[in-house]
């Protein structure tokens, strides 16, 4: 054959090979086959802090505008706010930090539509499992959908371990699970014992369409809020031992129970990223200040204080995990949010609660930031 011959053929097999690879990535963009972000399922682990989605937008990295469209509801017409989040019922004089949006650097967000993610989610059981953090999200996300969609009929459930509340024209239950350890408390006869590697409770989590962790400000507890008097792993009992060490046993323990239990072809899991407190003024350059009377967010885009240790035991976890996780990176634009707390205002909590977050607030923006993840 002659040389010219020899570079046609080569040519062909170039434009083949190129054709070939544009199909398998225009095949892997398609792969999920339901109109959702492909990102839910190539996704083979969750490393370092920041999810980004194709096109180079980082959900996490940005900074909080005053936004006057907000709030996106009113918590006195939203039927699933408990007292301890109801900040303007309970006194609040300001309502300046229920304006504030999240601006990511590198792209816009979605305007929350809670009649598309119904829409999105018809048939489905979404479920939210951990601490009262979890509760936070799962009612603010619940009275974020009741204001899309206020004639809907609904059903509402509150128990200890396991509430609901079901938008029935949708055919959509959005469910808590409370577990603030995910691992199992179980009364032995010597005592309460923290079982850093049971999860029986993981039976209620079976057969859900969406499942959305979270764990972490209960391993910190002592003395009279602390649940467990021991906690065990295999045979061995331990009085205590280090907090992190712990929360990365336990965590550990929930990972492979994911590994094990979930198909990610039919479950998408989430972990909700670590929730700060504002106890301690000195962690943004303030030493006398605490979140009491604060009514602005931090400016810029990091904390003094850096990130809480407990970011990096998630990161750690997730990455080994074989299952896809999304981690709702919520950490660092939470910790510019002093303002945001219930501090006096809450109808549960006597003293200064710097830990949960007013509704409507926050947690509003959580969720924001999990429609935007499903539609962007």
């Amino acid at each position: 054959m002659s040389a010219a011959g020899h570079k046609s053929l080569i040519g062909c097999a170039t434009l083949l090979l190129v054709l070939q690879l544009s199909f398998f990535f225009l095949f892997l963009d398609g792969a999920s086959g339901s109109g959702e972000p492909n990102y839910w399922y190539n996704l083979t682990s969750t490393r370092g802090r920041n999810q980004v989605l194709s096109g180079g937008c980082n959900l996490f990295q940005g900074s909080w505008v005053l936004d006057l469209t907000y709030p996106l509801y009113d918590s006195s017409s939203c039927p699933f706010i408990d007292p301890e989040f109801d900040c303007q019922k309970y006194g609040r004089p300001d309502k300046q930090y229920m304006r504030y949006a999240w601006k990511p650097d590198s792209c816009n967000i979605p305007r929350f539509d809670g009649g598309d993610l119904l829409r999105r989610w018809r048939g489905k059981k979404i479920m939210f499992v951990g601490d009262s953090l979890s509760l936070n999200m799962w009612e603010s996300l619940s009275c974020m959908i009741h204001s899309s969609v206020p004639n809907s009929k609904t059903s509402f459930l509150r128990k200890e371990s396991l509430s609901a509340v079901t938008f029935q024209d949708y055919g959509v239950t959005i469910y808590l699970y409370r577990t603030p350890y995910l691992v199992d408390i179980v009364r032995q006869k010597e005592g309460r014992v923290l079982k850093l590697d049971s999860i029986e409770a993981g039976k209620a989590w079976r057969g859900m369409d969406v499942l959305i962790f979270n764990s972490w400000h209960w391993w910190t507890h002592t003395g009279k809020s602390q649940p467990w008097d021991y906690m065990e792993i295999g045979n061995t009992l331990y009085k205590d031992m280090d907090r992190l060490d712990a929360f990365s046993k336990g965590l550990t323990t929930w990972a492979n129970w994911v590994d094990l239990n979930v198909d990610p072809s039919k479950t998408k899991v989430l972990f909700q990223g670590i929730s700060p407190t504002h106890y301690m003024g000195k962690d943004w350059n303030r030493p006398k200040k605490s979140c009491m009377g604060e009514q602005e967010p931090l400016s810029g885009s990091s904390y003094p204080a850096g990130l809480p240790p407990a970011t990096s035991v998630v990161s750690k976890v997730l990455s080994r995990m074989k299952t896809p996780v999304y981690l709702l990176d919520i950490t660092m634009l939470s910790q510019l949010r002093k303002d945001a707390h219930p501090s006096a205002y809450s109808g549960d909590h006597s003293g200064n609660d710097c830990s949960h977050w007013c509704l409507p607030g926050l947690p509003d923006t959580w969720n924001q930031l999990l429609y935007a993840a499903l539609v962007m």
